[in-house]
């Protein structure tokens, strides 16, 4: 122990252990009170005490397949050893980081690494999160076109500072925060609406995720590449959002490459190249557009982030992407999540509530939809009439509390679960997760009472708070 670490008397783990148990009144206390509202009221009031590879452990010792990754980040799972042990190593290194008046090697050795996956792009400007990313693109595309409008697609998600706002198809997100940026949203897949737009002559570009991840909506075949002759011909740029896709996802390093041709003029990622440690967003451009932004040395710091390409992320992103090359990760995604869409796509036949599943890559959506049966159609249009989305939360609800499996619905308003678990599950959990599915699905359609009075419970809750 070192003379200031024997003065400061700060001991993290006797901190938790003092007053870990309080983690819940805190978060009520000190910061958004609404989560553990809305925790408490679905039973997702767990206490996770450490985690592991694809799964964690409660305080009684049970274990959780986990189906979320964080929203994605966990891309390798928790706590992957090669990602921890590159950060104990810079750390020990004692780098002489962020000084601001000097360039460090490993920002460019991570940019070199990640222009290897799109080897169209030349340059890399690091962040901090995903949402920071997309801001990037958004100022680097009207820099660099001198003009002020994108264009988004319906029901987008990009992010929720104000910039990325302006570009998000949910109005949920959007409300009481306006004035934003002058944008536009157009259907996805509708060229139509994209030229009619392009025509005004005011786009700089048109932001886009090759997978929407509100609802799992692909583009369809042949729109992206059709979209970036448009705008290229109206000289407005193609930016594809991968902050969830990215980075071996959807069973391809970028899912923009699953259609030929498709070659953005900017790109953005983030979450999974974090390791699950440290945040960093990185946007990927063509050169020519780094130098319209940052023209002279006069502008040579009119974009940047305090702690952007700062040694931990660099570090951890490095590692990452070592991981994903020695583990096969990017082929693990796209072999493991053929297998979960096909195990759950036979089962559409057998359950009437069922309606579609589909996805690429671990990216994977479940729809549910209204039954033909009269006592199914019911209790369906009983949900439907207090809030739309209440099944597929009365699906995710049993799964993590009866079988110990963390999902999500897609979004507000959706019947649809998307399971975006870490790349590196294999047939073992997918067969624990279909176990649990389809005990959930037999469940529902047998009229089980748990699954049904849970519902009742939901609907007083929509009804309450209306």
């Amino acid at each position: 122990m070192t003379a200031a670490e024997q003065r400061s008397g700060f001991d993290l783990g006797k901190l938790l252990a003092g007053r870990g148990s309080e983690r819940y009144d805190l978060h009520t206390r000190y910061l958004n009170h609404q989560l553990p509202r809305m925790l408490h009221t679905i039973g997702f009031d767990k206490v996770y005490e450490r985690a592991e590879g694809a799964y964690f452990w409660d305080d009684e010792g049970q274990d959780y397949l986990d189906m979320l990754a964080g929203f994605g980040v966990m891309g390798l799972g928790r706590h992957h050893p090669v990602v921890r042990k590159a950060l104990h190593d810079v750390l020990d290194a004692s780098l002489a980081d962020l000084t601001r008046f000097d360039c460090q090697p490993l920002p460019g050795l991570l940019a070199e690494r990640l222009l290897g996956h799109a080897p169209h792009l030349d340059r890399v400007f690091f962040g901090n999160s995903g949402t920071e990313a997309v801001e990037t693109a958004l100022k680097f595309a009207r820099c660099a076109t001198r003009k002020p409008r994108v264009l988004y697609c319906t029901h987008a998600f990009h992010g929720l500072t104000t910039g990325s706002l302006s570009v998000n198809g949910e109005t949920g997100f959007r409300d009481g925060f306006a004035p934003l940026l002058p944008d536009t949203a157009i259907p996805m897949g509708d060229l139509g609406a994209l030229e009619r737009e392009l025509k005004r002559g005011d786009v700089a570009g048109f932001v886009v995720e090759p997978i929407q991840g509100k609802g799992v909506h692909e583009a369809p075949p042949g729109f992206l590449r059709a979209a970036q002759e448009l705008l290229h011909r109206h000289k407005a740029l193609l930016i594809a959002d991968e902050v969830q896709t990215g980075l071996g996802r959807t069973g391809d390093f970028f899912a923009y490459s699953h259609e030929d041709g498709v070659e953005p003029d900017l790109v953005c990622v983030a979450k999974a190249l974090s390791g699950g440690y440290v945040p960093v967003g990185a946007t990927l451009g063509k050169d020519w557009i780094f130098k319209r932004v940052y023209s002279s040395m006069d502008r040579v710091l009119v974009h940047s982030a305090s702690f952007g390409a700062n040694a931990q992320a660099m570090a951890a992103g490095l590692a990452v992407l070592a991981v994903m090359e020695d583990e096969q990760i990017v082929a693990n995604a796209r072999r493991t999540g053929e297998l979960l869409r096909d195990r759950l796509t036979a089962l559409i036949d057998r359950y009437e509530l069922l309606h579609d599943v589909r996805g690429r890559g671990l990216m994977i959506g479940i729809e549910f939809g209204k039954p033909v049966s009269l006592g199914l159609r019911g209790r369906w249009s009983m949900l439907q009439a207090a809030r739309k989305g209440l099944f597929a939360q009365m699906v995710v609800a049993p799964l993590l509390q009866r079988h110990r499996i963390l999902t999500q619905v897609s979004g507000d308003h959706l019947e649809v679960i998307k399971l975006i678990p870490p790349l590196i599950i294999g047939e073992r959990e997918v067969d624990r997760f279909v176990e649990a599915f389809t005990a959930v699905m037999d469940d529902a359609h047998g009229g089980g009472g748990l699954m049904w009075e849970f519902g009742r419970t939901l609907v007083k809750q929509a009804v309450a708070h209306r």
